[in-house]
């Protein structure tokens, strides 16, 4: 699912739920839980409290987040061997990163980009998105 089907008005709906689920998770002050926030180097975070994270999102809006399911839907199309090769993203995967993680800003993407620094890119709104896109995804067909 593209980014062109999440709305401003679906993120600031969920937007203060999921901040308050990422201050209690990370310990930090909700105020600092800004849309635009990096999770790792604003807020501290570490890769186990991604999965944290994920799994009180889960718990709090009833949806199911696939371990991995970030990293996939923003590879999109492209094969794993178009995205990345050696460990650094492609030109390709970098183009299509910035238009998935559209809400990052375009300096934040480091170049080269390692594989390992994707998780750097991602902000709170980062997750509010993912959290909409699983709602989408687990909702009856209209």
């Amino acid at each position: 699912m593209s980014n062109e089907n999440i709305t401003q008005a679906e993120i600031t709906a969920i937007f203060q739920k999921v901040a308050e689920t990422m201050a209690d998770a990370l310990g930090c002050d909700l105020a600092d839980v800004k849309p635009n926030a990096s999770l790792i180097n604003d807020l501290g975070a570490e890769s186990i409290d991604f999965l944290d994270i994920i799994f009180r999102l889960e718990r709090g809006f009833k949806v199911k987040i696939p371990r991995g399911k970030i990293i996939e839907d923003a590879r999109g199309a492209l094969s794993e061997a178009q995205f990345e090769s050696g460990g650094v993203v492609s030109e390709a995967g970098v183009a299509r990163l910035k238009s998935f993680l559209c809400e990052v800003p375009a300096e934040r993407f480091p170049s080269p980009l390692k594989v390992a620094e994707i998780p750097k890119l991602f902000t709170s709104e980062t997750f509010c998105k993912m959290v909409i896109r699983q709602q989408k995804n687990a909702a009856p067909p209209a």
